[in-house]
């Protein structure tokens, strides 16, 4: 059966990381049968991370904050998750079903597909982040 993403809902828990005015930095989108919703949601990114477990498959939305000395300012990254033990039909799926969460998730600053662990630690995300940002005028050396 074809997958589908309940766009309404995706994209109301994609509004709320992107918004100012919430304390959401992060919400996951998981499979419901073959249709994609929205999953759980959250302020603590250690708590996103024990979300990806080695049984599961899921997209991750992703609000940090990064920037310099001169400059903090706002980047999304778009995870997609997929664990240890997902079957390898279930993970091939995972990639043309990204395109359907890409209709609802349109900006972010960088994508990851993840199955380790320990590509989650939030060090490693932001300075790929910050990579992608452009200037740095941090006077440190990296």
């Amino acid at each position: 059966m074809a997958t589908k993403i309940d766009k309404e809902a995706c994209r109301e828990a994609y509004n709320l990381v992107r918004d100012d005015a919430t304390d959401v930095n992060w919400v996951t989108f998981k499979y419901n049968g073959s249709t994609i919703v929205p999953g759980d949601q959250g302020v603590d990114y250690e708590t996103f991370k024990r979300k990806c477990t080695d049984d599961v498959r899921l997209f991750g939305f992703v609000r940090f904050t990064t920037g310099d000395a001169m400059s903090k300012r706002v980047k999304f990254a778009l995870i997609t998750w997929i664990g240890e033990d997902v079957s390898g039909l279930q993970r091939a799926k995972t990639g043309t079903d990204k395109t359907l969460v890409k209709e609802v998730v349109q900006n972010f600053a960088k994508e990851f597909v993840i199955s380790d662990h320990k590509e989650l630690d939030e060090n490693y995300i932001k300075s790929e982040l910050k990579k992608a940002g452009g200037a740095n005028y941090d006077a440190q050396a990296e």
